[in-house]
């Protein structure tokens, strides 16, 4: 699939995952609340099996989504960010809406996610609580160590 580029004034949005930053996203991912501590080899491995979109800033990487999907019925939204400093000039509305229109993802049965602080920024898309949520289940455990 062939990476696509968004441009809106000094910032750019890519998914070309050869300009990823692993490291800027591993530093934040092992700080926040659903990664803490997440070895640095786990996030790169969830890179190469998602599609990412990745902000920049001259170059230099300020924030960060991926979508676990299949590209046909179904995609989970997963470790979506920017860096504080960055916060408040629109870009996780811009990355969100960049996501939500991206081509490949049209058509989609689902979406999911999970969060703890930013349900009115997703509520904008079209995200809400499960319709049928007694339908939902999850098996979650700790895997090498890292909090989730």
């Amino acid at each position: 699939m062939k990476s696509r580029e968004y441009k809106k004034d000094e910032f750019i949005i890519s998914t070309d995952k050869e300009k990823l930053q692993i490291n800027v996203i591993h530093k934040f991912l092992s700080t926040s609340y659903w990664a803490k501590n997440i070895p640095f080899e786990i996030v790169k491995q969830s890179i190469n099996n998602s599609l990412c979109f990745g902000i920049y800033k001259e170059g230099t990487q300020i924030g960060f989504s991926r979508l676990i999907t299949d590209y046909t019925t179904f995609a989970y939204l997963a470790d979506v960010f920017v860096i504080e400093q960055y916060r408040g000039k629109g870009l996780s509305k811009w990355m969100m809406q960049q996501i939500i229109d991206y081509p490949e993802l049209q058509g989609l049965r689902t979406w999911m996610l999970k969060t703890a602080d930013a349900h009115g920024l997703y509520q904008q898309y079209g995200f809400d609580k499960p319709k049928f949520p007694e339908r939902v289940m999850e098996f979650s455990m700790l895997k090498n160590g890292y909090e989730k």
